[in-house]
């Protein structure tokens, strides 16, 4: 320790000392070829992770291949700065925030550089997201066995760094048994490729002399000293993640130094490939879920259930699937599951299905031979997708909960024997109520690792000192039943300190000395897992802190959801980056572009929450680090719903513009496209100037190119032209006797201007279903584009001229129906944020609903237009996917006798005014050319193509050679040509 002391100094934590880093920057600039961020907003970017830890870091480097991470290690060391190596970013125990320079391999660096599937082998970046590999590695029917919930994020680098697991390491081990060797760089500059090692291998490293001949000696040495205390200490159990795997390095388990690194958190090397074991996947599952009275008895349960063989043995508990429903989070899918309390999710694989239905009827047959006799359903399919949906939930379901304070990470994923499960449980919950402490109970009850995720107080002394006791005691429970601190997530800072209670001074000796081989001067992650000086203690570094309070700026939206709390609202994000998955679903649409964390929500939502904190960001409302974020962000409101917290970031930017355009001037775009509504209407009323004016204005080359060019239009943009006649006034009143109710149908500007031919097809279509149509006699609008440049102060005007204007319709009942999702939206989202306790506004917002859902609950047996044999292709609109599902939709087009394929195409790029903006075109397009356009270029020329979005019905207008129609449209038989 004291050869480093002339280079760490002599406080606590001395790389944070750190103070060249202008210079750094400059050196870094002048020798790599990817990005060098040390901004303000960058450093805030990275300052956490998933955990309750936060460490600013020195600056943020994004290297685009190996040569750059050799010249960013270089400079970091020439400048004595710490090194962090980052992937997804999803740790939950602290190690990949550090005050020092960040590596983010993500955007660059992820790609697979070979697959064998005769070795079964993938050689692999780090950067890499584990999906793609398994993707990869399922066309040969292979795969890389461990798989944790965060499988469409989480990154194989990272994934080495913290030694993950999850829900089928039960079929393949952790990742430790699936890394076949490791191309490593030492701070010192060393690379080395490392693996398994024979007696003869070592002794040509030996004779090879250098730094590698240093570092395998001595490690052959610190083997031979403390093998024995390593076999004693080290418990033999299926979740081990705790420490450095020292065991690895035993004669019993082939000298494999590359698995000796996995789970050593940064703290040793910087990984630059990895040679990955995949393992046979099998083709065919099945999976069986029991109900029993409570979660203890379940984990009663699982020694015996193991004697079958499975491949997966999750559990969750009662009170989870209680705030998933209280949460409404997949609701639906929680709905599939047998009666009882807890609930054990048994899965077995094979190659027939054959096969494998007898091992689920045979196993299900048996159930009633375990603890409390339970009964069981078996699932496949798409069934089966859905039930494992809810257990991936598990951590989004226990924050943020309706009425119960928040919940933190702490004691997340501590692992036991399975045998031992039952009784380790039954101790921690007594344990817990003392503290009055409450959690939850999901994760991977077959190996023994159970995720808790308790009301812990991290905002007060008294709190915090309850926390650091309560751990202190956890740990020693675990002891008792011979497991392990960490199961899963790694030590980090959360569970660092406590490693001499579980492998005791002479191993915690073995790590130092194991660390000092790899890593002399205390630069990789310096503080995390073990350390020279001193670790980080539990209650170092918190992100909250004894005295915090989120802040509560004036805001002219009102969080009721966040206790009237913008601050509050920002404090939401737990950081487990569902928003950075790109395969699927809509969130986030601008990452999927960028591969940018602060093009995340959870980037945002970190931005946003330093902004309010002002501590690395200056604070206030016109920061522009915060401004450049948002700019990208399309509103697709996806976060409300696919985050698992229920991140809203459309209403975060649109507060936050609201104040930031108080203080600097506005662009002429804003105004043209944010009150759109007022010159469609302008339009309309002028004979001299009406719609056949314009269109012939906006025809003409130079008067169409000067506008694009004063409104900040991309020139690859048309600007959209008006209808000859608008909805409302062409519109014959049909006179109908009906004993069905009245609605009243809405004539939103982009249908009733654009394109009225959808309001007419939804008025024939609610005539004919027997209903009386009534529309507003004068111009209205929900004012939906106004959130988009942060308007807030009209668009709040704008509702209450509605609620005024409209008040005999809402107050006696009358349903609005809506074509256009994105005005729907202003009423079922933003309206109650702006009048959370006003009655009308709560009528009005249980009173809208798309045309879709109004004809699934009061038209049941309506019957629309046929089209058998017809295909029908999909396109959801953002709003309607995230806010008011596409289940009703999608059953009324199939009851036209059309095949329907619902696209799983995400945001279409367009998004009102954002596709038009010359800046954004680039973006617009890349999201458009994700599904959406090569799904509308590839249809044949009878294939029907929905889609209800005006913006979305443009992206694919002005992109292809096919013209989409409205829901209304297909179903009343009444459409355009295409």
């Amino acid at each position: 320790m004291s050869s480093l002391l002339p280079i760490l100094g002599n406080t606590k934590h001395p790389h944070e000392q750190f103070r060249s880093s202008q210079a750094l920057e400059e050196r870094l600039r002048a020798t790599i070829r990817g990005e060098v961020r040390f901004d303000p907003g960058s450093r805030a970017l990275y300052a956490t992770d998933a955990s309750n830890y936060r460490q600013v870091p020195i600056g943020l480097a994004v290297p685009r291949d190996i040569d750059d991470v050799i010249a960013i290690v270089a400079a970091c060391r020439d400048f004595s700065a710490p090194i962090l190596s980052r992937g997804g970013g999803t740790s939950l125990a602290g190690q990949c925030c550090n005050a020092a320079v960040v590596l983010d391999f993500s955007k660059y660096m992820r790609n697979i550089l070979s697959l064998d599937p005769e070795k079964r082998l993938a050689v692999v970046e780090p950067g890499i997201v584990l999906d793609r590999v398994r993707e990869a590695a399922e066309e040969h029917k292979l795969t890389f066995a461990p798989d944790p919930a965060t499988h469409s994020r989480c990154t194989i680098g990272g994934m080495i760094g913290n030694n993950s697991c999850g829900t089928h390491a039960l079929m393949g081990g952790k990742t430790v048994d699936n890394i076949h060797s490791l191309d490593v760089l030492l701070c010192d500059g060393t690379r080395l490729t490392v693996g398994a090692t024979s007696d003869a291998e070592y002794e040509a490293i030996l004779a090879r002399g250098g730094r590698s001949a240093q570092i395998y000696s001595g490690m052959r040495q610190l083997r031979d000293r403390y093998a024995n205390e390593i076999r004693r200490r080290f418990p033999k159990i299926p979740r081990r993640v705790s420490g450095y795997n020292l065991d690895e390095l035993l004669p019993e388990n082939g000298f494999h130094v590359a698995r000796a690194l996995v789970g050593s958190e940064g703290t040793l090397v910087t990984v630059l490939r990895a040679t990955l074991d995949l393992k046979p996947s099998p083709q065919c599952r099945r999976l069986v879920v029991l109900g029993f009275p409570d979660s203890f008895i379940s984990a009663d349960a699982v020694p015996a259930i193991l004697e079958y063989h499975p491949i997966g043995l999750e559990g969750v508990d009662q009170m989870l699937l209680d705030f998933m429903r209280r949460k409404n989070l997949a609701v639906d899918d929680v709905a599939l599951l047998p009666e009882g309390h807890g609930f054990l999710l048994v899965e077995f694989g094979a190659d027939s299905d054959a096969e494998v239905d007898a091992m689920a009827r045979d196993f299900l047959a048996d159930a009633p031979k375990l603890p409390a006799s339970p009964k069981g359903v078996i699932y496949a399919g798409s069934e089966a997708q859905r039930v494992w949906h809810v257990r991936e939930s598990g951590l989004g379901a226990t924050v943020f909960v309706p009425g119960e304070p928040h919940g933190w990470e702490g004691w997340e994923d501590s692992a036991v024997p399975p045998e031992q499960l039952g009784s380790y449980l039954r101790r921690i919950f007594t344990l817990m109520k003392e503290y009055g402490y409450r959690s939850p109970m999901y994760g991977h009850f077959g190996q023994g690792c159970v995720h808790l995720r308790m009301n812990f107080d991290m905002e007060s002394e008294a709190g915090i000192r309850n926390y650091t006791e309560f751990i202190d005691r956890a740990a020693d429970l675990v002891l008792e039943h011979g497991g392990s601190l960490s199961g899963e997530h790694g030590d980090g800072q959360s569970r660092a300190a406590l490693l001499p209670k579980m492998f005791g001074a002479e191993i915690m000796q073995a790590f130092r000395e194991f660390k000092a081989l790899w890593d002399p001067e205390n630069r990789m992650n310096p503080g995390k897992v073990v350390d020279p000086i001193e670790v980080y203690g539990l209650a170092e570094n918190l992100r909250l802190g004894a005295g915090y309070k989120s802040k509560s700026p004036e805001t002219f939206f009102r969080f009721p959801e966040d206790h009237g709390s913008f601050g509050e609202a920002t404090l939401r994000c737990v950081g487990v980056g569902a928003c950075r998955k790109e395969g699927s679903g809509t969130m986030c649409p601008s990452y999927m572009a960028t591969q940018e964390e602060k093009h995340s929500t959870r980037g945002r939502a970190h931005l946003l929450w330093e902004l309010m904190e002002g501590h690395v960001l200056d604070p206030g409302w016109q920061n522009e680090a915060v401004h450049g974020a948002l700019d990208l962000c399309l509103s697709c409101k996806a976060c409300k719903t696919e985050c698992p917290v229920s991140v809203d970031m459309a209403t975060y930017k649109a507060e936050f513009l609201a104040h930031y355009y108080g203080e600097h001037p506005r662009r002429l775009q804003h105004y043209a496209f944010g009150f759109m509504d007022r010159w469609a209407h302008l339009t309309s009323l002028i004979p001299a100037f009406g719609p056949g004016a314009a269109n012939i204005a906006l025809r003409m080359p130079l008067l169409s190119h000067a506008m694009k060019t004063a409104l900040g239009v991309a020139p690859q943009r048309n600007l959209p032209l008006f209808a000859p006649r608008n909805f409302q006034r062409s519109r014959k009143r049909l006179r109908t006797e009906t004993t069905k109710q009245t609605v009243l149908l809405w004539p939103d500007t982009w249908n009733n201007y654009y394109h009225p031919q959808s309001l007419v097809a939804a008025e024939q279509v609610l005539t004919d279903a027997g209903f009386t149509v009534d529309i507003p006699s004068r111009h209205v609008c929900c004012g939906r584009p106004l959130y988009d440049f942060g308007f807030l102060r009209q668009a709040r005007e704008y509702l209450l001229r509605t609620m005024h204007y409209l008040a005999p319709q809402i107050d006696a009942g009358m349903p609005f129906l809506f074509l256009e999702p994105s005005c729907a939206s202003v009423f079922r989202d933003e309206l109650m944020n702006f009048f959370p306790d006003n009655e009308r506004a709560r009528r009005l917002h249980d009173q809208s609903m798309l045309l879709s859902q109004f004809l699934a609950r009061h038209a049941p047996d309506f019957q629309p237009a046929q089209r058998a044999g017809q295909k029908i292709l999909l396109h959801g609109h953002c709003h309607h996917r995230s806010l008011m599902k596409m289940t009703d939709e999608v059953e009324l087009l199939r009851r036209t006798g059309a095949e329907v394929e619902l696209l799983d195409s995400g945001c279409c790029g367009m998004a009102g005014p954002f596709g038009f903006e010359k800046e954004k075109f680039a973006i617009s397009q890349t999201l458009g050319e994700r599904v959406l356009l090569p799904a509308a270029r590839k249809a044949s020329s009878q294939t029907l193509i929905v889609s209800d979005g005006f913006s979305c019905r443009e992206q694919i207008a002005q992109n292809t050679d096919r013209r989409a129609i409205h829901f209304a449209e297909a179903i009343s038989g009444r459409q355009s040509s295409q």
